[in-house]
């Protein structure tokens, strides 16, 4: 009997860790599967919860408003259409025939507000609960650009960036004059100060406090300047003080460096003057960020990337200067 019971108990020891053994495979197979499961249930939901945001974020809506049927004006509007996919409208301020533009811009009930031009700025200004991206807007006192809902891009073109654009041009330019009101443009004038010195370039400058200064100012730098570097300050740019100028320059063979190609088609050398296509696509960018939950204060103001150098070649001629071909080559030439 005893002997019968011991022929049983090694049979009986592996059947029960046989049992044993596939009742814990069993269960860590439920386990794995528990886990496999929970995690697609994981991914169905993030995947649910996302697919609604993408025809939303194309749905919001954009409305883009400019001052003037203008070329620039449109191709900044072409350039931001390029960078935002979804709902964009455009209001013409010389359409809206009087009526209140501020009130047609709310009744379109916009996501985001795009203002082309200093008019278009100035009249969405008092919307306070919509943010805004500006762009072309001359606004040298920050009166207009300034509130939380509100960043956009600088009119124009860093004058550093024009003197790197003169020098090779010119390339032994080494005197630049300038004229600038501290208080207006001093902190421009001193970024300018800083790139003259890397460059090599002495920067003779004067303060001018009145437009009626300037004149004077000018004159005492004859012969002392090889060029001279006109500043976005509005002290400077009286009409007056700009035919002043540009007579000073035709008379003193001094050519004149600036901000703006409207300058160069009325005598002045060159410009490095802002892209309106690559400008609006620059603002039609924080349009997308904005639209993606990134709040207006929380995106820098810039200034325009995109720039294009203007070269009046006729000017050139009558000032007897040799430009550089490379720089011609690349540059929008007024003939």
């Amino acid at each position: 009997m005893s002997n019968r019971r011991q022929d049983r108990n090694p049979t009986h020891g592996r059947d029960f860790g046989n049992r044993h053994g596939n009742r814990t495979l069993l269960r860590r197979r439920d386990v794995n599967s528990s886990i496999l499961f929970r995690m697609l249930a994981t991914l169905a939901l993030a995947f649910t919860l996302l697919l609604p945001a993408w025809p939303c974020e194309a749905a919001r809506k954009v409305l883009v408003l400019q001052s003037l049927r203008v070329a620039p004006y449109e191709e900044a509007a072409k350039g931001v259409r390029s960078a935002v996919t979804g709902n964009i409208k455009k209001l013409v301020l010389s359409d809206l025939d009087g009526l209140d533009a501020a009130k047609s811009v709310r009744d379109e009930r916009p996501d985001v507000i795009v203002a082309i031009g200093t008019e278009a700025m100035n009249r969405v200004k008092k919307i306070k609960d919509t943010p805004i991206v500006y762009l072309m807007v001359f606004d040298q006192h920050n009166t207009l650009t300034t509130g939380s809902n509100i960043t956009g891009i600088g009119m124009h073109v860093a004058p550093e960036r024009q003197l790197i654009s003169a020098q090779k041009a010119l390339p032994r330019l080494k005197r630049v004059g300038t004229l600038y009101n501290p208080a207006r443009s001093g902190a421009l004038f001193r970024k300018t100060q800083a790139m003259a010195r890397s460059l090599g370039i002495d920067l003779v400058a004067r303060e001018v406090r009145s437009s009626r200064d300037a004149l004077n100012l000018v004159e005492g730098m004859k012969g002392d300047i090889e060029a001279f570097l006109m500043l976005p300050d509005a002290t400077i740019l009286t009409p007056e003080t700009v035919e002043y100028l540009l007579l000073f320059s035709l008379n003193n063979r001094i050519p004149i460096i600036t901000f703006s190609d409207k300058y160069v088609q009325m005598g002045a050398l060159m410009a490095l003057d802002v892209d309106p296509y690559e400008v609006g696509r620059q603002a039609g960018e924080m349009v997308r960020k904005i639209l993606s939950g990134t709040p207006p204060e929380s995106i820098p103001r810039s200034e325009p990337h995109g720039a294009v150098i203007m070269i009046n070649s006729k000017i050139a001629r009558k000032l007897g200067l040799s430009l550089n071909e490379e720089v011609l080559s690349r540059a929008k030439v007024i003939r």
